[in-house]
């Protein structure tokens, strides 16, 4: 990952340092705001004089203040509206004010980036969409987007990947591999997870082949979320998913219905296989529907729609620390 020489240039006119340009470039594009364990971690000095005078130029350009939070600490806000625009990364929103829980999700994002400099990031919207539509020849209405409407006499606006989620090339394969990312938040719940999964999915129907990372702090969600991620992406990119589903609902009804003379052993062993592809919940309410008339054999091939493209798809749970984790709360507060 590099920066354009003059983005370098444009933050170093305000008498960053190459390296503090940088690392602000970094955070302008990924997440708006920083800790001092990322600014050390990515400089690799010790907290003190260098981040003290980091903090000063800061305060000084009017780029950044500082805000704490009693169970975070001190947490740095880069708000400048003319840092963005002198960056191009106006339409990024960074500086606005948010709430502890998307301020958390944004410095795990830098988190992660600072962690993976060497790989080759889609890092804006316009990136996103010039790559996909211009390079993979994919059509916009495929993109994760959301409206916003303005005044009265504006037009609505659409906005392409709000998520902003880390998205990378590995350019060593051809055509390059997209990896898609996930940044699991605190709470319990993988309901944010499967939305997001749900507003991907038409993207990746147009994709030969792509990793999808999700990334947590723990483990206790692997499991579950591989569960949503096959029932949602993999079974649903299948070649023919659907006449697989509606053969394991007809078996699954005639087992139900204690018809056992009508299968036959090979449909009992089709059966005992599709349990575990089609055993989440989402399959449980459809074969539901089906069974009581309420869905028909034409809903569940909508649902489960194919665009006849072989799909090569690779989801990796990994846990990721947060960098620089280990220095004090201390030096979290200078």
């Amino acid at each position: 990952m590099t920066m354009a020489t003059s983005h370098s240039e444009t933050l170093e006119a305000f008498g960053y340092t190459r390296e503090e340009a940088h690392f602000l470039y970094l955070v302008a594009t990924h997440s708006g705001y920083f800790m001092a364990r990322q600014f050390l971690a990515f400089t690799g000095a010790q907290r003190g004089k260098r981040s003290t005078l980091f903090r000063a130029k800061l305060q000084a350009n009017k780029h950044a203040r500082t805000e704490c939070f009693p169970k975070h600490g001190v947490v740095y806000h880069v708000f400048a509206r003319k840092l963005y625009r002198h960056l191009g990364r106006e339409n990024l929103r960074n500086f606005r004010e948010h709430e502890i829980e998307y301020i958390q999700r944004r410095l795990a994002m830098l988190d992660f980036v600072l962690a993976h400099r060497h790989l080759d990031y889609l890092e804006t919207e316009q990136e996103k969409c010039r790559y996909f539509e211009q390079i993979r020849g994919i059509a916009p209405h495929h993109f994760p987007s959301k409206t916003y409407h303005g005044h009265t006499e504006s037009q609505p606006a659409v906005r392409y990947f709000g998520d902003r989620f880390p998205m990378y090339l590995d350019s060593f394969v051809s055509p390059p591999v997209v990896t898609f990312s996930f940044i699991q938040p605190a709470e319990a719940n993988l309901t944010e997870f499967v939305r997001h999964l749900r507003t991907y999915l038409p993207l990746f129907r147009e994709l030969a082949a792509f990793r999808f990372l999700y990334l947590a702090h723990t483990e206790s969600h692997f499991d579950k979320a591989r569960e949503h991620f096959d029932a949602l992406v993999t079974i649903a990119l299948g070649m023919n998913p659907a006449d697989d589903l509606l053969r394991y609902f007809g078996i699954r009804k005639a087992w139900d219905d204690r018809q056992y003379n009508a299968l036959s052993e090979a449909d009992l062993i089709f059966r005992n296989r599709a349990l575990r592809r089609f055993g989440a919940p989402r399959f449980d309410q459809m074969y539901g529907g089906w069974k009581a008339g309420r869905v028909t054999d034409a809903q569940v091939r909508e649902e489960l729609q194919s665009n006849g493209t072989h799909h090569d798809v690779q989801f990796e749970p990994r846990v990721f620390a947060a960098v620089g984790a280990n220095r004090s709360q201390a030096g979290e507060n200078r």
